[in-house]
């Protein structure tokens, strides 16, 4: 089987080291990509410190699903790419393609349970224990789980758009942010900042809450038409009822009724961040006395990632980035943990070389 250099997680208390991993050979409708730019998710740093329990984490782990990179090699039986185009994977290589999910082009919610996610995931071609992910030279994956990257967009920026951007663009998509339509963003992260650009990109009023009152005018530059600081009882309460759509990017636990208060009646909150432990119940009467939604969204399905990335190449938005060598990515994730990066890092794959 060929082999490709790689960053990897020998254990949950060790640091990611370089090592050389088995990909498999690239089969009829298989895309060999050589990988260009890798972005870092928080999802990466929990997987390698084995951080969920419902997800536990296999050994060795190799981590990253914002994939960037020039296709190498097409299968016989794949028309969608050839050799030389810019060609990206994000958080999933392959799903059951049958249920009513994946039918619907939803793959990520399967509802055979066979999402094939791009690490830490059982391998279907059994070429490894589990699927190994993008802190690599190289990636061979099913030609339906490929999307295309529009050429004008920076490929090293667009990296982040695989996950970040399709975690919040999908929930703005499903619950109609656009003109009309007051739409708040918890949090300015590698998720949130993306989720002020596109909010703001579709049409909608785009209000930040942060717990930092000098985040403002970075809020702002990013598409904010105002900012609110969360600690500040008069900024939220001056808010109260007023939001049709609430996206929460927190990946830590904290209390949701602060923000259920803000919702409209029907208004929703949606939490895409995954904290590593529960949120505190919210207060029932806070739902039922406004007709308002709790609810949860994760990632996107391939054709709208695909959506989401020429959307993106069409308004000019990719993510903010720090552009680092591989040899960084156990500073990166310290820093990670600090909130220490605007906004999103990303790998430069040339430098495992």
């Amino acid at each position: 089987m060929p082999s490709a250099r790689a960053f990897v997680a020998p254990s949950a208390s060790e640091p990611l080291s370089a090592s050389t991993i088995e990909r498999r050979a690239t089969g009829p409708n298989d895309v060999e990509i050589e990988i260009l730019f890798c972005g870092v998710c928080h999802s990466d740093l929990h997987t390698a410190r084995d951080e969920w329990e419902v997800w536990p984490t296999v050994y060795p782990c190799v981590p990253g699903h914002e994939i960037v990179g020039r296709v190498r090699k097409a299968g016989g039986n794949v028309r969608s790419f050839k050799e030389g185009d810019l060609a990206a994977v994000g958080c999933m290589v392959d799903s059951c393609g049958t249920c009513p999910s994946c039918s619907e082009s939803l793959e990520q919610y399967c509802e055979t349970g066979s999402t094939v996610f791009t690490y830490n995931s059982p391998d279907p071609h059994e070429t490894t224990p589990v699927t190994y992910g993008g802190y690599s030279e190289s990636i061979v994956v099913d030609e339906r789980f490929v999307l295309r990257v529009p050429e004008n967009l920076d490929p090293a920026a667009a990296a982040p758009l695989l996950c970040a951007g399709i975690t919040l663009y999908s929930p703005l998509r499903h619950w109609q942010a656009g003109p009309g339509k007051k739409v708040g963003i918890v949090g300015l992260g590698g998720l949130g900042h993306m989720g002020v650009k596109l909010s703001h990109a579709l049409g909608a009023e785009t209000v930040l809450f942060t717990r930092s009152a000098t985040k403002a005018e970075e809020g702002k530059r990013l598409g904010a038409d105002a900012v609110v600081v969360s600690k500040n009882d008069d900024e939220m309460q001056a808010q109260a009822g007023s939001f049709d759509l609430i996206v929460s990017t927190v990946a830590v636990s904290h209390n949701l009724d602060p923000y259920i208060s803000l919702l409209k009646r029907d208004g929703t909150l949606v939490l895409v961040g995954a904290p590593e432990h529960p949120h505190p119940s919210p207060t029932v009467f806070n739902l039922i006395l406004g007709r308002r939604s709790l609810a949860g969204s994760a990632i996107g399905g391939i054709a709208e990632t695909q959506e989401m990335l020429d959307f993106c190449a069409e308004r000019g938005i990719a993510s903010d980035i720090e552009l680092i060598p591989v040899q960084k990515i156990n500073d990166a994730y310290s820093r990670l943990l600090q909130g220490d990066v605007k906004y999103r890092f990303v790998i430069d794959m040339k430098s495992l070389q």
